[in-house]
């Protein structure tokens, strides 16, 4: 554990900077290597059963991102209320927030479910794909109550400045995952829906043990018998005012994502199975990213919630520093090791080719992705989610998806891949200026 109101000197806010980060970095990397076995597993069934999970991933990716706009209006409140020491408080949120999640992720999987039947023909899917992606986003809808419960269960530990949990217990989820995709994909022979089966099961488990965490052994976030479940309208206005620009945010930002899939789907299988390798790929470079986002946003609540300014303002740009350095080495490496990685994936050689091939053009784009990944993460420790939203909105349809149109009809996937790469850069700027001319007294 740490203590912000250690932090005097520069010395000591970058050591607890890199010890709040590091277990982050590693559960994320954990996810990582999850991730190319799970893509290994499915790409051994070949090129259409990669198309399949590729061709609904962004429509996943948008689930996620209501998942963890829904779990950060809490998660920041929990993080400000310890920082001032008012635990009786973070407690009292961490009910609301259990209650509200619990909720929220029956009507998530409901509509997901509803989704699955149409969404691989709208994508424009070819028909040898379609009742594979069916299969695995329905299985993926029945997943996202416990998705939501394992989200929620990892950012309160973390608010409450508790990465080292989260950290092995999300390691334990990515070896879960990779034992139960082994077993429904080979041995009870389930194919695509296996890997989706697999996630579910894992899920279960680790989402169990992460509120047995925060209900049993964490002082600031347990259950306590004085104190009652009911239902606080100030906690629920604050997360509201957090979450509902962030969701819209996300909304935005999934939704071109799915139009930017619908673009790649007409280039064929073969380009599709490419693009969706390339982005699990492209994880091993923005992951640590993501686990540093976590340390920004406890740091710079935690600060806020204690009324210091000037510190929050100096964690937000220490954090970002080491991500754009971070993701910039990730981004360096994989720029050589990528042949290596696909091949690992996919046997498949014009795959192989042209996964490589777009894959190399995104890496220079990685320091100014990790300036926007983690300059995100420490201004929602201020609540400050709106211009966020509007930073995105602005970035992702204003370029990439305009790029994306214009180029793929005459460059094909790599022509996505350059939108994307040019997208990121200009996004990470527009995040670097937001931190530049951010008012920190005010918030």
């Amino acid at each position: 554990m740490y203590s912000i109101e250690d932090a005097s000197s520069l010395k000591k806010q970058v050591k607890i900077v890199w010890a709040l980060s590091v277990p982050a970095i590693l559960s994320q990397l954990s996810s990582i290597i999850m991730q190319y076995i799970d893509a290994a597993m499915v790409g051994s069934l070949g090129a259409n059963a990669s198309a399949a999970i590729g061709l609904v991933a962004s429509s996943t990716w948008l689930f996620y991102g209501i998942i963890s706009a829904s779990v950060t209006g809490f998660s920041v409140q929990v993080a400000q209320n310890v920082g001032a020491k008012d635990f009786s408080r973070s407690r009292q949120i961490t009910r609301q927030a259990f209650f509200i999640v619990v909720m929220l992720s029956f009507v998530f999987a409901l509509v997901a479910g509803t989704l699955s039947f149409q969404l691989p023909t709208w994508l424009k899917a070819d028909e040898a794909i379609k009742n594979d992606a069916t299969a695995y986003f329905f299985i993926f809808a029945l997943t996202l109550p416990f998705t939501m419960l394992s989200s929620l269960g990892t950012a309160l530990l973390e608010c409450s400045g508790n990465m080292k949990v989260p950290s092995i217990l999300n390691s334990l989820l990515c070896a879960l995952d990779v034992v139960f995709n082994a077993l429904c994909i080979f041995v009870l022979k389930m194919g695509v829906a296996g890997a989706a089966t697999g996630t579910l099961l894992s899920q279960i488990v680790v989402s169990s043990l992460l509120f047995y965490f925060v209900f049993k052994k964490t002082p600031s976030l347990m259950l306590t018998s004085e104190e009652k479940w009911k239902i606080d309208n100030d906690c629920i206005r604050k997360a509201l005012r957090i979450s509902v620009p962030m969701a819209l945010d996300q909304i935005a930002l999934g939704g071109a994502q799915i139009v930017s899939t619908r673009v790649v789907a007409p280039l064929g299988t073969v380009a599709l199975a490419a693009n969706s390798f390339a982005v699990t790929a492209e994880a091993f470079c923005y992951m640590p990213g993501y686990g540093i986002q976590a340390a920004a946003t406890t740091l710079v609540g935690q600060s806020a919630g204690a009324k210091r300014a000037d510190r929050a303002k100096r964690f937000a740009w220490l954090t970002v520093t080491l991500g754009m350095i971070v993701m910039g080495l990730m981004g360096a490496i994989m720029y050589f090791i990528a042949p290596l990685v696909f091949a690992f994936m996919t046997s498949d050689e014009a795959v192989r080719e042209l996964g490589v091939k777009v894959l190399r053009i995104e890496l220079f784009a990685e320091p100014f992705f990790a300036a926007n990944i983690v300059a995100a993460g420490a201004l929602r420790g201020v609540g400050d989610t709106f211009f966020c939203g509007i930073m995105n909105l602005l970035s992702m349809w204003g370029v990439r998806i305009t790029l994306s149109v214009l180029l793929a009809s005459r460059y094909g996937l790599t022509g996505v891949w350059i939108a994307m790469c040019a997208e990121l850069c200009f996004r990470g700027l527009l995040f670097l200026s937001r931190l530049c001319f951010q008012k920190w007294q005010k918030l």
